[in-house]
């Protein structure tokens, strides 16, 4: 977001705004926190913002936090932050984002974005403590995003989408030694049954092992597993959204 960046190089002109994305999908809170999570530990330490803010202008509290590792984030008290602050060794000092001195006046009620969260990452890269924003917070106190968690049974896996991205790849809450539970490893044939469908996906390592047009099941560059069509549209073919069940079953 252009303006964002205007303001933050205007209060700390020696800053290095690096951006991750700007494509979450409008209100989509726990798909931004999860791209957060993902992307962070290949980001240099600093000061991170993250906007995905549908409460702006609520009762909602703007935060700032210091993470375990001595990374500052920077956004709104909707669990947007925490699941990436603890993945990294959780928060170890929050603050109500309060003092006026560290906003641009006046404060529109719907672009917290511009007037509040980007003038305090910059007042925060500029070397401005942490503890002079506002009053402290405790961690424990923060609002928490529920992450979906795999059902594990001995033969099958009950997953939920979290994430599809442009390809059409669909992203799921499993973990490769979540599939091993059931039996499912590299170069197994596995059933997906979505909705009242049911399709066979070849379990692989690369796209390469497999031919186009075929399904595939993958870890991907994050660790997660998910669900391809090799140069194909996966999330189209099976007629899933983020949200969705998936049932994986070794065959």
């Amino acid at each position: 977001m252009g303006t964002c960046r205007g303001v933050i190089k205007r209060i700390a002109p020696d800053a290095e705004v690096i951006d991750i994305t700007h494509g979450i999908p409008p209100q989509d809170v726990l798909q931004g926190a999860l791209v957060l999570a993902n992307t962070l530990p290949y980001m240099p330490t600093g000061v991170h913002v993250a906007i995905v803010d549908p409460g702006v202008g609520s009762e909602r509290k703007p935060v700032a936090l210091r993470g375990a590792d001595g990374r500052l984030f920077v956004g709104p008290d909707n669990g947007l932050l925490l699941v990436a602050a603890e993945r990294l060794g959780g928060v170890t000092e929050a603050v109500e984002i309060a003092d006026a001195a560290y906003m641009l006046e006046p404060v529109s009620h719907t672009f917290h974005g511009r007037d509040i969260f980007s003038p305090v990452a910059a007042h925060l890269a500029g070397g401005v403590d942490l503890g002079k924003l506002g009053p402290a917070l405790d961690p424990a106190g923060l609002e928490r995003l529920e992450v979906p968690q795999p059902s594990i049974g001995e033969t099958r896996i009950r997953a939920t989408v979290l994430y599809i991205d442009r390809f059409g790849n669909v992203q799921l809450n499993v973990r490769a030694d979540q599939l091993a539970q059931v039996g499912i490893e590299p170069g197994a044939r596995v059933e997906v049954e979505a909705g009242f469908e049911r399709y066979f996906a070849s379990a692989a390592r690369t796209f390469a092992d497999a031919r186009i047009g075929d399904i595939v099941l993958y870890e991907d560059a994050y660790a997660n597993i998910a669900l391809a069509i090799n140069r194909g549209d996966a999330a189209r073919m099976f007629s899933v959204r983020v949200g969705d069940e998936l049932r994986l079953t070794s065959a």
